[in-house]
């Protein structure tokens, strides 16, 4: 089978690449490699392409003639995209509509699209379930909101939206790994002081209604999120109708929690700073995962925040 695959050098991309080309498939990776790294993409052939640029985009799709597509490219940052929201739009938004045409032009009608929590902005009730009303705050959720009502509008395209939560962790055999610039992430960031290489990690906000104050968040393992990818393709292959999955664990941990983890798995008692609240955090994010479990049969290897963390700073160690 062909995959298509936007963004396959990018985090959650390059393992996914991993997983299905460990499996045979034939991939042809698709990435302008401004946040991505070549070297990531273990697998297939990559092929250097924006998808702004339509014409090299339907030159690779009409020379591959794919059975589906897995749609991981884009920008991902919050703060970022508040900023620049125009980029975030013509990025996110654009640029999907550029690969939808693309996809209808060459008869390709099978997509998996990386969509967000952030789709849901400040939910009220918990676990969010894929019925939670959708509300995004900010840009960058609005535009993965845009890209699944674009997705909802064309009947010629089946599609599986996969709504990640915290995508956390690194192949267990330290290949690939998180390696964004700038770092945003959390365990990352937490993992980057450890090394010495930031002075302290800031909590931003311990006044939350939770146990401990701080934020909770579902962090996912990486490599099950890419799992959740290889079963939302053979869901459509098979005639799956077009769906929307919550990607996550079920469970959160609080920033506190992740911190005091992370020390343990270093060894390294790291500096902590603690200040403000930042604007439009939601106090808990964590996933109901039934539906996924149930209609696709997911079934999660890495739910242990240790192990997690353990694989994330064994490649954090072989970061320059």
């Amino acid at each position: 089978m062909k995959v298509f695959i936007t963004g396959g050098a990018g985090y959650i991309g390059s393992h996914t690449v991993k997983l299905l080309g460990e499996k045979g498939y034939d991939l042809l990776i698709y990435d302008n490699l401004s946040k991505g790294y070549k070297e990531a993409a273990l697998y297939g052939e990559v092929f250097i392409g924006d998808l702004l640029d339509k014409e090299k985009l339907n030159h690779a799709v009409s020379g591959f003639k794919p059975d589906v597509v897995i749609h991981f490219a884009g920008l991902i940052e919050v703060a970022e995209s508040v900023r620049e929201p125009v980029k975030y739009y013509e990025n996110n938004v654009s640029g999907t509509i550029n690969l939808l045409d693309v996809m209808l032009k060459n008869n390709v009608n099978n997509i998996i699209f990386s969509s967000s929590a952030a789709v849901y902005g400040i939910p009220a009730v918990f676990p969010i379930t894929e019925q939670t009303p959708v509300s995004p705050i900010n840009p960058y959720g609005r535009s993965k909101l845009i890209v699944e009502d674009i997705l909802g509008d064309i009947p010629e395209i089946r599609y599986v939206s996969l709504r990640y939560f915290n995508a956390a962790g690194a192949d267990p055999l330290s290949r690939i790994g998180e390696n964004h610039n700038p770092e945003t992430h959390l365990i990352p960031l937490v993992l980057k002081t450890a090394r010495g290489k930031r002075e302290s990690i800031n909590i931003f906000g311990a006044d939350y209604p939770t146990t401990d104050g701080t934020c909770i968040r579902d962090y996912i393992h990486v490599e099950d999120l890419a799992d959740a990818h290889l079963f939302s393709m053979n869901y459509l292959i098979s005639g799956g109708k077009s769906n929307i999955f919550n990607c996550g664990y079920g469970h959160g941990y609080s920033v506190r929690e992740i911190i005091d983890v992370a020390k343990k798995v270093t060894g390294i008692d790291l500096k902590v700073k603690e200040t403000g609240r930042r604007p439009g955090d939601p106090p808990v994010l964590v996933a109901a995962s039934a539906k996924i479990k149930k209609e696709l049969n997911w079934k999660p290897k890495y739910d242990d925040l240790e192990f997690i963390i353990k694989t994330a700073w064994e490649w954090e160690k072989k970061l320059a």
